[in-house]
């Protein structure tokens, strides 16, 4: 979003993603009845939490923690960012972990859903990789550069590629920025499309590609090797904070907010999701006020925009 979309943010932009974007997938079972949505004592409690990459390294450790809390959690594991949402929303999971505020503010304006953030997790950078090319000066004029097809996402990757001198975009750039608004005659690259699992294994045939975290390694690169990417420090990169979301009727869940504390405050937990991250990671605690402000802005510019 990582849905993924999958995590940091961006300095031209005024947006990015997790999106923050993978595994195989694992089917989604019934939620259990157990972590109920009033939240109270949260001993013996089983909670499903849907993810995208259940092996990194946070997630044994934060499972042991909340374990320690009276707390199970059963992590639900997907193969894209599209899929844990509505899992989430059709009461399959009690939880999801793998996006940021963007990708949410479309899902919710696209579904009609009431999904909320409840707590920050870290905001990721997202980078341009070459198989051909150590630098971005380097790449011809005319070439080929490949970004995800999600919206979020590639409206994050176009302004990474404009603030790289690659392209221009008519509007300046946006969180809604899309292929169609690459100005052709002022840009010194093509860019082209494609779904962000099957970027990785593209890469040869184009000149670069700005790849979601989650499949940087599955490239055979590491984030060392990104030759472009955008601002984590940027000032506008809330919409990009990657987040634990609930259904709306369980945002004041008292054993969610203290999976999500544990998640936020474990040594461990932090240290898996640095290394999980190649060390690129931000972890944030972000008020969750700020959080819903955001979602609240994204979306009602999302649909003002349609």
């Amino acid at each position: 979003m990582s849905i993924t979309a999958s995590r940091r943010t961006t300095s031209v932009i005024a947006a990015l993603a997790a999106v923050p974007l993978f595994v195989a997938l694992a089917g989604c079972a019934t939620a259990s009845s157990d972590a109920g949505s009033g939240g109270g004592d949260s001993e013996n409690e089983t909670v499903k939490i849907g993810v995208v990459g259940k092996g990194d390294a946070q997630w044994a450790p934060f499972v042991e923690a909340a374990a320690d809390e009276g707390i199970t959690v059963e992590l639900v594991d997907f193969g894209s960012y599209e899929q844990p949402n509505p899992a989430l929303t059709e009461g399959e999971i009690d939880l999801n972990q793998f996006q940021h505020i963007v990708y949410l503010a479309e899902y919710n304006s696209a579904s009609g859903s009431d999904l909320t953030p409840i707590g920050s997790t870290a905001i990721y950078p997202l980078g341009l990789y070459s198989q051909k090319y150590d630098d971005v000066d380097d790449i011809p004029e005319g070439e080929t550069v490949a970004v995800p097809d999600d919206a979020s996402n590639q409206a994050r990757a176009l302004l990474v590629l404009q603030s790289a001198g690659l392209i221009e975009l008519k509007s300046g750039g946006t969180i809604f920025s899309d292929l169609a608004d690459v100005d052709t005659d002022e840009s010194k690259v093509k860019v082209t499309a494609l779904e962000a699992a099957l970027i990785p294994t593209s890469l040869p045939d184009v000149a670069a590609a700005i790849i979601n975290n989650d499949f940087v390694e599955d490239s055979g690169l590491t984030f060392d090797d990104a030759i472009a990417q955008d601002d984590p420090e940027d000032p506008n990169a809330l919409p990009y904070v990657n987040i634990f979301a609930s259904r709306a009727e369980d945002a004041d869940n008292e054993t969610y907010l203290k999976l999500v504390e544990i998640f936020q405050t474990n040594e461990d937990v932090q240290a898996g999701l640095i290394e999980s991250s190649g060390d690129t990671a931000v972890p944030l605690q972000t008020p969750v006020e700020d959080l819903v402000a955001s979602l609240k802005k994204v979306q009602e510019d999302t649909e003002a925009k349609k």
